[in-house]
């Protein structure tokens, strides 16, 4: 089989296309394939199909797979063609997606080995330009998101996750019913405009379809549900992890409070402590929690705050859904007499949003899904090394987590 043969029948070149010769450079490690089109085939406007003149001949050329320990190049006269509709367009090719200069079948192992590595590595590891990598993996991402038929599903899950240590943040809108969570907008900032303006997007039936909004105690978030969800104050739901985080707050805000108090008086009791009020009982050893005995049981402010954190614990693992408001109600008695000003605010905190809080208690309710999400996202942060901009880090969560068909056309993994 003569060679020209041999790589037409691998890169699937048919006809009006042709590999007219197959050159290897030895001194620069590469082989050049040389496609060109047939002069007596008339040539089509890439947009409506019709033959037209051909306009003239552009020389482009392709990184393919590499044939052994070559690089593989295609080089191509591509035709442009003279359409009275729409003008001067450069014919497609089949072996390469729109403007790219690698072949569709590079840009796929390209995108298998971003499934596992970071662009810096994956760019050194197949000898590409850092900006060429972050070019597949936005092609990628474009192409799924027009790909993709978007339906609100019937539970929402909203998180905001940081972009950069400077406060900045994203929207991200998942399925935490979808088995791989997937997620389905992400949006600049954590204002109501993010979340709102995605579902608004969206039909009121629609809208009105979905039963439950799982999110933190973000206020914009919750007036954008109230705003754009019909009956949603109704539907959200603050999951177990975010009141405890709050409640954690507080009491570390009295620890510190205590500390600088207490050691004003030479008592150091409470230095480095932190992490034992704020750690869960139940992951704690024996040896811990009898170690830990002294300070809890103590007549310290921050024992009391840490009491107070763990009573709302109890009440909402095991109050019947019939009793949780009565419970609460009396939690917060407790909390508002206590004396100490963070758990206080931490209190109405709670009872400015306990709707929300029983519906997830009693419905079992969590936003786990979006705390595992932020996980993945902030190992995706520091494997990059950060991200230059927030387009690159969208595309990134997209790329690994929006379920995206990102491969170009024709080709499948």
């Amino acid at each position: 089989m003569a060679e020209t043969e041999l790589y037409a029948r691998i890169l699937g070149i048919e006809a009006p296309w042709r590999v007219a010769a197959v050159k290897l450079q030895l001194g620069q490690g590469q082989i050049v394939i040389e496609v060109e089109h047939d002069p007596d085939v008339p040539t089509t406007c890439p947009e409506c199909g019709q033959a037209v003149p051909r306009h003239d001949t552009r020389t482009r050329r392709w990184r393919h797979l590499d044939t052994c320990q070559y690089r593989t190049i295609i080089e191509a006269g591509v035709p442009r063609t003279s359409c009275p509709k729409h003008g001067t367009l450069t014919m497609r090719v089949s072996w390469a997606d729109g403007s790219a200069r690698l072949t569709a079948l590079f840009e796929a192992l390209v995108i298998d080995w971003l499934r596992d590595a970071p662009i810096a590595v994956v760019a050194e590891r197949l000898g590409l330009s850092w900006d060429q990598v972050a070019g597949v993996q936005e092609r990628a991402v474009q192409r799924g998101l027009e790909r993709r038929e978007v339906a609100l599903p019937e539970m929402l899950a909203v998180d905001e996750t940081s972009f950069q240590r400077r406060h900045e943040y994203v929207t991200i809108v998942h399925d935490p019913k979808s088995a791989s969570k997937r997620v389905i907008h992400v949006a600049d900032g954590r204002g109501k405009g993010a979340l709102k303006s995605f579902l608004s997007g969206f039909s009121r039936p629609e809208r009105a379809a979905v039963s439950v909004v799982v999110m933190d105690m973000h206020e914009p978030y919750i007036q954008a549900v109230r705003e754009a969800i019909p009956d949603g104050d109704a539907k959200i739901a603050f999951d177990k992890y975010h009141v405890a985080a709050r409640l954690g707050q507080a009491v570390d805000h009295v620890r510190r409070e205590e500390h600088r108090a207490l050691h004003g008086l030479g008592d150091n009791r409470l230095k480095g402590t932190k992490y034992l009020w704020l750690r869960n009982p139940e992951r704690m050893s024996k040896e811990v929690w009898d170690d830990f005995e002294a300070l809890r049981t103590s007549s310290l402010r921050t024992a009391r705050a840490w009491a107070l954190k763990e009573a709302a614990m109890e009440v909402w693992e095991h109050t019947s859904p019939s009793n949780m408001r009565d419970q609460w109600g009396m939690w917060y008695d407790w909390a508002i007499r206590s004396r100490l000003e963070p758990m206080k605010a931490a209190a109405r905190m709670v009872k400015n949003h306990l709707g929300g809080i029983i519906h997830a208690a009693t419905e079992r309710i969590t936003n786990a899904s979006a705390e595992g999400l932020n996980s993945v996202i902030q190992k995706l942060k520091y494997v990059a090394r950060g991200f230059r901009n927030r387009d690159r880090f969208r595309a990134a969560i997209y790329f690994h987590l929006g379920g995206l068909d990102l491969y170009p056309a024709g080709i499948t993994r």
